[in-house]
This record gives structure tokens, sequence and C-alpha cells, in this order.
């Protein structure tokens, strides 16, 4: 019996996901790919389709791939089967011997985040935990940590997404928050921590904390104080920034940001792909938008600033310049 193939449209789609996924894409090659997703509807559906199934992120086939070369092909095929689901896949994946191991986690797919991690929540969903120390942790929505609390130790580990979090005191033993690029060490009080694509932005809403990077490098921030946290350097963040916990009661407040972090904060919400034009990205925005309705958000934003919101199916949705009118 021979093994089905893929359909043209889909194995486009992944070639473009691997093209551009692979290193910055240039400008030439983002045209290309705008004019190959706007040359035909069913060319939209494919990468939509293709970007929901594999959650966001396709390192994990690719990685995948360098570990059994040629043996992916049917968990790539279950993934963009209509009816296909994920636990599917892990199964797949599973009998490939890679679930757990180094590779999966080094991979960093959402969904590998989700099913490993301690704590976590799903797309459009917020928690609050009470934890064992007597602290309180929310998990904005697609976020994920890991805990490792004994009797040396208080340390969460965010793997992603964002999450503000109430201090237990405890002398013995000081709370840290660690991210990919260094630690925040809590000196009894409430803070946020958000994973953000290159750096760590930190924002402390009572009291104070001790940023600290892998370096050694140090910095303590006191009550309305901000900072972002990047490899080689701590960046303090002059204007006040404890409006973006508001998502503890399911509002965005934009104060003065591009377009394109604000799309940023509503992707945890959005069930689809959501692309953003890079002629529209640094537009500026300003309001208060609600978290848990995205699609309204967006259309506010298309009636106030000069772009138009295109919507090609549930899954997929582009932001562009709204074209000039004669």
């Amino acid at each position: 019996m021979s093994k089905p193939r893929l359909d043209p449209v889909s194995e486009q789609a992944i070639d473009w996901m691997v093209r551009l996924r692979a290193d910055t894409p240039s400008a030439a090659l983002q045209e290309r790919f705008n004019a190959w997703l706007n040359m035909d509807p069913a060319h939209a559906q494919a990468w939509a389709r293709l970007h929901e199934r594999l959650g966001g992120s396709f390192n994990t086939v690719r990685a995948l791939d360098r570990r059994v070369p040629g043996q992916t092909e049917h968990a790539r095929q279950l993934l963009l089967q209509p009816q296909g689901s994920r636990r599917d896949a892990l199964r797949v994946i599973a009998g490939l011997g890679l679930l757990g191991g180094g590779l999966w986690l080094g991979a960093r797919s959402p969904l590998g985040d989700s099913l490993l991690a301690d704590l976590h929540t799903g797309r459009g969903q917020r928690e609050a935990f009470n934890l064992a120390d007597g602290s309180r942790l929310s998990l904005n929505a697609d976020s994920a940590v890991d805990l490792h609390f004994d009797d040396q130790q208080r340390l969460v580990i965010l793997r992603r997404g964002e999450l503000v979090i109430q201090v237990a005191a405890d002398p013995i033993r000081p709370l840290r928050v660690r991210t990919a690029q260094g630690e925040v060490r809590a000196l009894g009080t409430r803070f946020l921590v958000a994973q953000e694509q290159e750096a760590t932005r930190v924002v402390v809403l009572e009291h104070s904390v001790r940023t600290r990077l892998f370096d050694g490098s140090e910095r303590d921030l006191q009550e309305g104080q901000a900072a972002l946290l990047y490899v080689g350097r701590i960046e303090p963040l002059a204007s006040d920034q404890r409006h973006r916990a508001d998502w503890l009661s399911g509002r965005l407040n934009v104060l003065d940001d591009p377009l394109e972090k604000v799309v940023d904060a509503l992707r945890p919400y959005n069930r689809g792909f959501v692309r953003v034009a890079p002629e529209v990205r640094d537009l500026r925005v300003q309001g208060v938008f609600p978290l848990n309705d995205p699609e309204r958000t967006l259309t506010a934003l298309a009636e106030t600033l000069p772009i138009r919101v295109d919507r090609y199916s549930p899954w997929l949705t582009l932001i562009r310049a709204k074209p000039d009118r004669q």
C-alpha cells in the first residue's frame, strides 16, 4: 500500500514556513511569500491550517527531521489532516522515541511547553494558583511555568508567556523567577515578569525586586519601576509600566505602543494566525481594549488607524495598510 502524499498546496505551505523560520527573512523573500499567500484563497487556508496544527512553531518538526531523517512524514501529514489531533500527532512522535527527550525540550514548541510544564494556561485562558508556600501566582493566556520548591529554594521557571506573583515572605528561601535572560529575586513583593522574544520584561507592582543576568550583572528595581533584561544588559524603562498587569482583569491597556506589540499581546487570545504587514507595524496605539474579544479589538484598531483587517477564515487574519483613496 503506497503512503498517501500531502497535497501540493500543503507542501508549498511547509516549504514557506521552513524558509521563513530558517533565519531573519529578507524583504524580497517576504514579498514573494505575500504574493504566494494572496495568489489563491487555498494558499491562505493551507498556511493557517499548518500554523494552527503546529501550534505556531515549525521548530519541533524540523528538529525531528534532523534526528531521524525521513521518519516524521507521517507526523507531518497527521498534523495537516482536517480531522487530525495533537494527541494523535504526539502518539506518533512518542513512537519515534522522542517525547520527553532533550531534543523535544530543545525544540521549545508551545505544545511541548504546555505538556511538560508544571502549571500552564491555554489560549484565551487566564488562571491564578495558590502555591505551597502561600504565594499567589497568576498566569496570562498561553503561559507555562515550572516550580522547584524544596527546603532550600523557591524557584519559578517561566518557560513562556507572562506571570504576576504575590510573594509570601520567607527570609530563608527568597523566591526567584528565572527566564531565558536571567532571574528576578523577590524582596517581599508583587511583580510582573513577561518572557518576550529577545528580552524579559520586569515590572514591580509592590515593594522591590533584584534583577540579575547570568553573567552576574544586577540591578534593583523599586515599586513602579520596570526594566528589560537582555542577554548582556539590563535596560531600565523610564515610563510607568504597571498598566501592563491589567490583563489580570481582562483588559489590554496601551499607552503608546507600536501596533506590532499590541497584536503580540492579543496572540495568546486569538485562535488563528495574525500577520501584521511591515509598513504598519510601527503605527502608535493608545487605548484600552478587551482581551477576551480580540476580533472586536482588531475592528476598533481598524476604525482609528490607517489599516485594514482582512479575515480569510477563523484561522488567518492579515493586517495591512489601508489603500489610498483617489
